[in-house]
């Protein structure tokens, strides 16, 4: 653990028992999403290859135009 983490929790550990849980709950739910976003990049790597190839083929054959955020 690092200095830095361990100062944190060192505070955390001085609130009241039900921020102490909420701080814990919010941690948790950062690494768990942090977790998820790797499996879902480890697995849709492949295929964001192959959509970023196909893109890239579009625009060198002068299929694409470019982007009027206007919309006109």
């Amino acid at each position: 653990m690092t200095n830095a983490l361990k100062e944190v929790f060192d505070e955390a550990s001085k609130l009241p028992e039900p921020e102490q849980d909420a701080l814990a709950a919010a941690i948790r739910a950062e690494i768990e999403t942090g977790a998820e976003w790797e499996r879902l990049l480890s697995v849709s790597g492949e295929a964001l290859e192959i959509l970023s190839d196909e893109a890239v083929a579009e625009y060198r054959s002068g299929r694409t135009r470019p982007l009027d955020p206007t919309g006109q």
